[in-house]
């Protein structure tokens, strides 16, 4: 069952929104690298925006699992007893469009078992040279994105503890903002989708303050 807050006895309602510890100054400034993210992804003129797509999409799957497995201990079927974000509960559908609700691991595990499939199939992702890309290649990368952003998004709601208490917040929000810039620049996941971050996008992809020049004596 979905554990739902009741008003209390006293008649006053529980505090409508927990307080998003990821969203603290002294989280959200820790970034691996200050530098300006919108570059880094911008297509290179000599390259082909599939070939662009596919190698990010292949290493942002990669490195959201890899973020992913650092706190998988802590995100069980007790734990995580839906997939949830903000106030976002995600259902898995499976080929057929059947709608399952299921905990977040075992969502996880279907979003990471998909774009491992894609990613890998030389159909979709051709790694030899002179091969096509298939004409469904952008939806495929858009449908992979969207997912990957429900992982990210769960990370923060219900594992930054975690993640903090491993110090790994700055690689978190570094790969973040990187992949948030990264499908705005190519409009691979609908705004309508990631707004339930905003707030975190709108600090994290603002490219970091310069530190402060040290006092003069």
């Amino acid at each position: 069952t979905v554990w739902k807050s009741k008003t209390k006895p006293n008649g006053k309602k529980p505090p409508a929104e927990e307080k998003k510890q990821y969203l603290e100054p002294e989280f959200t400034k820790i970034r691996v690298v200050d530098f300006d993210l919108k570059e880094l992804v911008v297509l290179p003129r000599e390259i082909d925006l599939n070939e662009w797509l596919a190698s990010n999409t292949t290493t942002f799957f990669n490195l959201i699992n890899l973020q992913y497995s650092t706190i998988s201990e802590f995100c069980t079927g007790d734990t995580c007893q839906a997939m949830t974000a903000c106030n976002t509960i995600y259902y898995w559908y499976d080929e057929r469009g059947k709608k399952t609700k299921c905990t977040a691991p075992q969502y996880v595990d279907f979003v990471m078992s998909l774009c491992q499939k894609l990613v890998t199939d030389e159909e979709i992702f051709p790694t030899k040279y002179g091969k096509e890309f298939p004409n469904s290649f952008e939806s495929l990368v858009k449908k992979i994105c969207r997912y990957l952003f429900h992982v990210l998004a769960h990370l923060y709601w219900a594992h930054f503890k975690e993640t903090v208490a491993l110090d790994l917040q700055g690689h978190l929000n570094t790969l973040y903002a990187h992949f948030i810039v990264f499908v705005r620049e190519f409009n691979l996941v609908d705004p309508k989708e990631t707004c339930i971050m905003d707030d975190l996008s709108e600090i994290l992809c603002t490219p970091a303050p310069p530190p402060a020049p040290a006092p003069s004596r």
